[in-house]
């Protein structure tokens, strides 16, 4: 989809305003305008980026109940604020980005504060495994770690009713055969709407235990 196709996709979706295309607009400035000087996104995107990423990102919010779209989130290796960042300027979450890189991190921090996100986005810029442990009604992680890793890392900040919205690519059934003696839960892929090589990982109630 070319900006213009995937701003009417939004609007359709989630009846942005004009305020909310603004605010994305900005972000894609400051996104584009800082992969000059880091590595945040793959050079080969960034002609599609509209579609690659903000439509991507996106989409994970067309998967969410109703009744958790304004709970707490928690986005995994965030890198630039995908998905995290486009998710909170579309909906109404309460976000917690955790990137670990300094200059990713920096940049998080500029693109929050400029966005005028600051009271509902915030950001731990440390590892997971230095995240003081707290319950998350939805758990996000867009090429984060390998399923058996990020449940590993991830399952102390779920509760019985978190929902998991994972992207994944082409191995997303081998990660589920590798989880399968180990983690049980409600599993189910759900085909992205920018790629036909990629998949969403939609899951809910995980714990250890071996999957019926």
């Amino acid at each position: 989809m070319t900006e213009g196709e995937v701003k009417a996709w939004l609007a359709e979706h989630f009846d942005v305003s004009r305020e909310t295309l603004a605010s994305l607009d900005l972000f894609s400035e400051l996104l584009l305008d800082e992969a000059r000087r880091q590595n945040l996104i793959a050079h080969s995107t960034i002609g599609n980026f509209w579609d690659r990423h903000i439509r991507d990102s996106a989409q994970l919010l067309t998967l969410a109940p109703a009744e958790v779209r304004s709970a707490a989130w928690l986005d995994l290796g965030s890198g630039p604020g995908l998905p995290g960042i486009v998710l909170a300027l579309i909906g109404d979450m309460k976000m917690t980005l955790v990137e670990s890189r300094t200059r990713r991190a920096a940049f998080l921090a500029e693109a929050v504060g400029a966005l005028g996100l600051s009271d509902r986005v915030s950001i731990e810029a440390k590892r997971i495994e230095r995240v003081a442990t707290a319950p998350f009604d939805v758990i996000v992680a867009r090429a984060f770690a390998p399923l058996p890793k990020l449940l590993g890392l991830a399952n102390r900040f779920a509760h019985a009713d978190t929902w998991w919205l994972l992207p994944k690519g082409k191995t997303v059934d081998e990660e589920l055969e590798a989880i399968a003696g180990s983690w049980q839960g409600q599993f189910k892929t759900v085909k992205s709407a920018t790629s036909p090589d990629a998949s969403i990982l939609v899951a809910r109630g995980i714990g250890p235990g071996r999957r019926q």
